[in-house]
């Protein structure tokens, strides 16, 4: 194995918000703790504690206003170690229009919440812009399963998530929480085996060492990715839970790195 790591699910803020967004997040549920503050550089600072060549980082905009501010912050922090998705809310009036904006600024793609942006994966009104995403051959990462904040209404569930792909079989579609947080059990009957990018952020803390190397050696080894959400989890910490699987080693290079640069290269 090359060492070499890619972080495809992390989250900061503008030093000026970090503070208040962190405080915000972590009184939404009293499971969620911290690892860093929010910022930008503790991110930079761990990744290069941990030889962390890049780490995508993605926004969620919560409302359809916050696509400005959140795509010109992108824009600021753009990197070769640093890898920003902005965040189109997909009842913005402007949807399509921001997504030609996304694409033409040479961004890799975009993060979506079904949760924080209450819509749902499968919901045929949002087809223009699925398809607007597929022509322009955006990446798209999707917070799936349910959010431990939120109620247990299916909004991005591995049966939504087969819907989607089977009517815009081009998306490049992105599943987080290694396919459906807290709904693993569906994802193992549903998406194992089939072509669907899952990264495996915050979810062995669920579903323990075994049933995660489980899962993981059932799904197609060249659509598996690694990816922590920090800062609500310690980087180090998820590197080496994943290093202990005792995966094959041509698995760990696709998991950790290989995969995750294929997919960066594909766009933009």
């Amino acid at each position: 194995m090359s060492g070499k790591i890619i972080d495809f699910h992390t989250h900061a803020f503008p030093d000026a918000l970090a503070e208040r967004a962190m405080r915000q997040l972590k009184s939404e549920c009293a499971e969620v703790h911290s690892y860093l503050d929010g910022k930008l550089s503790s991110l930079l600072e761990s990744m290069e504690q941990n030889g962390i060549e890049k780490s995508v980082l993605c926004c969620i905009a919560t409302r359809p206003e916050q696509f400005e501010p959140i795509f010109n912050w992108c824009c600021q922090i753009a990197s070769e170690r640093i890898i920003p998705l902005p965040s189109i809310h997909p009842q913005d009036p402007a949807a399509l229009e921001r997504i030609e904006r996304v694409a033409d600024a040479g961004f890799k793609g975009v993060k979506l919440h079904p949760y924080y942006q209450s819509f749902f994966l499968d919901d045929p009104a949002l087809s223009a812009f699925w398809q607007a995403l597929c022509d322009k051959g955006l990446l798209v990462t999707v917070h799936t399963g349910y959010d431990i904040a939120f109620e247990r209404i299916e909004r991005a569930s591995p049966r939504q998530i087969l819907r989607l792909l089977e009517a815009f079989p081009s998306l490049k579609f992105v599943a987080t929480h290694l396919g459906g947080w807290q709904q693993w059990d569906q994802v193992e009957q549903l998406v194992l085996g089939k072509p669907i990018a899952m990264e495996v952020s915050w979810s062995m803390e669920y579903l323990g060492a075994a049933r995660a190397r489980d899962l993981l050696l059932k799904h197609s080894p060249d659509h598996i990715l690694f990816g922590t959400d920090s800062p609500w989890t310690d980087q180090a910490k998820t590197i080496q839970s994943y290093k202990k699987l005792d995966l094959p080693h041509h698995i760990l290079e696709k998991f950790f790195y290989t995969n995750a640069m294929r997919l960066l290269q594909e766009v933009g």
